[in-house]
C-alpha cells in the first residue's frame, strides 16, 4: 500500500468526494512545475492520425472545463480529454452527486454535465493555445462534447443544432473530437445511442467540424457498457459505414451487480454511473467485440476499471489502441499514471 493510498482511505475518504476532487486538482494544478520536470514515461503511439506521447490520458469528467491539460500531463498523461463541455452552460444536478464506494475501489456520480458551456471553454482553450503556440512535447487534447439538459432527446434537430454549437467553437481546438450520448445522469441521453439517431447526429457533427478547420479533426463516439452485444456491434458496423475515426469503450455503467459494498451503502447513494474497478470485465468484453467486428484501422480507446499494468495489458491485447483512466487516478494517486504507462512499455523502451 502507497503512502498516498493510505492518506486516501484514512483521511479523503471524510471529505466530501466533489470537495476533495477540487482540492486535489487544485494541488495537481498546483505542483505542475515540479512535476514538469521529470522525464516523460513511455514511448509514443500512433493513432488518430497523430503521435501520443504514450498509451494513458485522463477521461473525460476530470477537466471539465479546461483548466488543468498541461498540469495533467505533467503527472505523465499523453492525452488529456477535457469535458463534458454542453453547449450552453449548466449547473449539473444538486448536491451531493460524487461518491465513493471504497472496498469496491468504484466512484458513483450523477454529477449532469455540470460546465461552464461551449463558449467558455473556447475562450479558455484559445488563451491555452496562444500561451502552447511552438512549445514541443505537449499532451494530445481531446474534447468530449454532450447534449444541454434542457435540449429534448426526441427533437433530432434540436439535439444536432445543440451539438453542433458545441462543435464550431471548440473543434477548432481539438486533437481530437467525442460525442458522448452514454452519461447515465442526463435525461434521455442514452436514447441517443440508437444507431438510427446516432448516425445523423455523428455525420452532422462531422460536417460542422470541417465547416470550421482547414485539417480534419479525428471524431469518436462513446458508448455505454450497459449496451447489448448486438446493439455494440450495430455500434461499430455504423462507425465502418460513416468512416468514424473510433470509439471509446466505456462510459459508466447503472448496473450494481457484484459489489462488495454493503447494500445499505450502495441504496443510500442511489442513482448514478458507476465507474471504476466494477465495470473492468465488461468494458474488456466491449472492447474485444469492437475489435473483432471493426478489424484494423479504426481507434479504440479503453476506458472503465484500468487500475493495474496487467488490466492495462489486457485492455490493450483486447484490442484497444489508446487508454484512459479517471477512478483509478482517484485512487491511486498522482504517481499512477507514470506506474501504469512503465508496466506496459516493452523491457529497454524509453
Amino acid at each position: 500500500m502507497t503512502p498516498y493510498s493510505l492518506l486516501f482511505d484514512h483521511v479523503a475518504t471524510r471529505v466530501d468526494a466533489e470537495q476533495a476532487h477540487h482540492l486535489g486538482f487544485r494541488a495537481v494544478r498546483a505542483g505542475a512545475a515540479v512535476a514538469a520536470r521529470l522525464p516523460r514515461p513511455g514511448r509514443p503511439v500512433q493513432a488518430l492520425g497523430q503521435t501520443f506521447p504514450n498509451v494513458l490520458g485522463v477521461a473525460a469528467g476530470f477537466d471539465k472545463n479546461a483548466v488543468g491539460i498541461d498540469a495533467l500531463a505533467a503527472l505523465g498523461f499523453g492525452h488529456v480529454e477535457v469535458g463534458t463541455v454542453t453547449g450552453e452552460g449548466q449547473p449539473g444536478n444538486p448536491r451531493p452527486r460524487l461518491f465513493r464506494l471504497p472496498a469496491d475501489r468504484a466512484v458513483v456520480n450523477r454529477m449532469g454535465f455540470n460546465n461552464d458551456g461551449a463558449e467558455v471553454v473556447a475562450r479558455r482553450l484559445a488563451e491555452r493555445a496562444a500561451r502552447v503556440r511552438g512549445r514541443a512535447g505537449g499532451p494530445v487534447l481531446g474534447v468530449n462534447i454532450g447534449k444541454t439538459k434542457v435540449v429534448p432527446d426526441d427533437d433530432q434537430a434540436a439535439v444536432e443544432a445543440d451539438y453542433a454549437k458545441s462543435t464550431r467553437l471548440l473543434a477548432p481546438f481539438a486533437d481530437y473530437l467525442v460525442v458522448n450520448v452514454s452519461s447515465p445522469n442526463t435525461p434521455g441521453l442514452r436514447n441517443l445511442q440508437a444507431v438510427e439517431k446516432l448516425q445523423p447526429l455523428l455525420e452532422h457533427v462531422r460536417r460542422t467540424a470541417d465547416t470550421v478547420t482547414s485539417r480534419r479533426v479525428p471524431l469518436l463516439v462513446k458508448i455505454a457498457p450497459d449496451l447489448a452485444d448486438d446493439d455494440v456491434l450495430a455500434v461499430a458496423d455504423m462507425a465502418r459505414a460513416i468512416g468514424l475515426d473510433g470509439i471509446i469503450a466505456t462510459n459508466t455503467t447503472t448496473s450494481r451487480a457484484g459489489l462488495v459494498s454493503p447494500d445499505a451503502e450502495v441504496e443510500a447513494i442511489g442513482n448514478g454511473g458507476l465507474s471504476g474497478r466494477p465495470v473492468r470485465e465488461r468494458a474488456l468484453e466491449v472492447t474485444r467485440l469492437l475489435r473483432g467486428r471493426l478489424g484494423a484501422g479504426t481507434t479504440i480507446i479503453g476506458v472503465g476499471g484500468i487500475t493495474t499494468p496487467d488490466d492495462a495489458r489486457a485492455r490493450l491485447e483486447a484490442g484497444a489502441d489508446l487508454l484512459q483512466g479517471y477512478s483509478a487516478f482517484v485512487y491511486e494517486g498522482p504517481l499512477w499514471p507514470r506506474r501504469i504507462v512503465a508496466g506496459v512499455a516493452p523491457v529497454g523502451s524509453g
